[in-house]
């Protein structure tokens, strides 16, 4: 049975591009052909960051296969910033896009049910079940062990939708925990990378892979080797291409012999590639979309 990597693999290969578009629309990325038009308000600022979406959505959907809309980037706006969130969610929904909620939740019991309601599954409503954000993917933080984890996996099967854990991120200062060494030698990463590859063992699809994915940065090279060995069914969310630094000759090691495994994605070198460009401000889409294509053929060749 197809489990949710299995149609994220389908449209990587219908686009050839193993790449998520992540929108992570700060204000101040926003052309001002975009912002001028809307007021300064959090109505309006809101409104602008939907626009600007769109369009990115608009130059991008017939050759990337997902976005990852940040929630912080909505949650700092209030309600407002809510339902761009949502309304971003649905359009690139309805252009055919898969998204990738990147929501980094980490709790426990009723809680942790409650995050995956509302992103995965439903919401009970007495004698109803109520549909909220309807993701196809979500990201997670393992801190809590699988009590945090399970309500998002049961979802998970019931609805056909997936999940990233966090294993080894790509900030700087991530090896301050995840690099830690337990008693038997092993890093934090390591041990997490284990449960990862234990937990996603029952929701293994078509293509070997689990709708449990892992969270692994393309900072780190060695340890992305290295993890791939660890989880070989897992799916792989690489983050740090781009402005953090990442580049597709190491992000390369990620991927599985069959040239699948791992989704890059990229924010601001895709969302802002108008402020490199020698073109108007105006094409912003365009150079958008120039990049992407410039992103995938360097990924693909990376990989092959």
């Amino acid at each position: 049975m197809k489990n949710a990597i299995d149609y994220l693999i389908e449209k990587i290969k219908q686009t050839n591009n193993p790449t998520v578009m992540g929108l992570d629309p700060r204000y101040d990325m926003i052309p001002e052909c975009v912002t001028k038009k809307y007021s300064k308000d959090l109505n309006g600022v809101c409104q602008a960051i939907l626009e600007f979406n769109k369009a990115l959505i608009d130059a991008t959907y017939d050759i990337i296969p997902a976005v990852k809309p940040n929630i912080a980037f909505y949650e700092m706006f209030g309600i407002e910033g809510m339902k761009a969130f949502e309304e971003t969610c649905k359009y690139a929904k309805q252009k055919g896009m898969l998204v990738i909620a990147d929501i980094k939740r980490g709790d426990i019991g009723s809680t942790a049910q409650g995050y995956s309601n509302a992103y995965l599954g439903k919401t009970p409503i007495e004698q109803m079940q109520q549909e909220i954000f309807d993701v196809e993917f979500v990201t997670i933080n393992p801190y809590l062990g699988i009590d945090g984890v399970k309500p998002f996996m049961e979802d998970a099967k019931k609805y056909n939708k997936g999940m990233f854990i966090l294993v080894k991120t790509s900030n700087q200062s991530s090896g301050e925990l995840q690099d830690l060494k337990t008693e038997d030698g092993e890093t934090i990463y390591v041990k997490v990378a284990k449960l990862v590859n234990e937990w996603g063992k029952e929701l293994i699809g078509e293509n070997g892979y689990s709708s449990v994915g892992a969270v692994v940065g393309a900072t780190y090279p060695q340890q992305l080797q290295e993890l791939r060995e660890i989880m070989p069914n897992a799916y792989f969310l690489i983050p740090g291409y781009g402005a953090q630094g990442g580049n597709a000759k190491d992000i390369a090691l990620g991927f599985g012999k069959n040239g699948l495994g791992g989704i890059v994605n990229a924010s601001r070198s895709l969302m802002c590639a108008y402020k490199k460009a020698n073109g108007k401000e105006e094409d912003y889409a365009k150079a958008t979309r120039e990049e992407a294509i410039r992103m995938r053929e360097e990924l693909n060749q990376a990989i092959k």
